[in-house]
């Protein structure tokens, strides 16, 4: 999750992270516009052979997709659908934290328990989150590499292999 219009480094952030993402195996679920951390993460997921991108798009069938999103979930919910990116993911990782749309998906992810991982984010976003608590769990990387690390590690999420023939 993360801002369509964020800061250079924070492209590069989510850029990383999608494709570590996709080489863990694991599915890269974004807002899926064309735009900023989503289309970012996504094309980093992209970059990897076999790699799978879920959209879960605000608009219906005419609004616009990244070309990187592999299968677009039209919602026509507008800011709603941001419930169903959450609700559809087994970890909540907030990329930079520098728009009220992030900010509203890390609060419902603590709110419906959602393990959420705060990625590069600002001290006073971090104070913040942790001052409204909720049922989900919630924790800080500075790095992509360290927040696959706490998925992995902290977490239990294990790497998707797929089954040998």
């Amino acid at each position: 999750m993360g801002a369509s219009e964020p800061r250079p480094d924070t492209l590069a952030t989510a850029r990383r992270l999608g494709g570590l993402l996709a080489e863990a195996g694991w599915v890269v679920l974004t807002g899926g516009r064309p735009a900023g951390v989503m289309d970012a993460a996504c094309a980093g997921a992209k970059s990897v052979s076999g790699s799978l991108t879920l959209g879960i798009l605000p608009t219906g069938p005419d609004g616009p997709v990244s070309e990187q999103v592999d299968v677009a979930v039209f919602t026509g919910a507008n800011e709603v659908r941001n419930v169903i990116n959450v609700l559809t993911s087994d970890v909540v990782i907030a990329c930079g934290v520098e728009s009220a749309g992030t900010a509203s998906e890390v609060a419902l992810a603590l709110k419906l328990g959602r393990p959420t991982v705060l990625l590069a984010a600002e001290p006073e976003a971090i104070a913040f989150f942790r001052t409204i608590g909720g049922q989900g769990t919630l924790l800080e990387a500075a790095t992509p590499e360290a927040a696959v690390d706490l998925i992995e590690r902290t977490l239990g999420l294990p790497r998707w292999r797929p089954a040998q023939p």
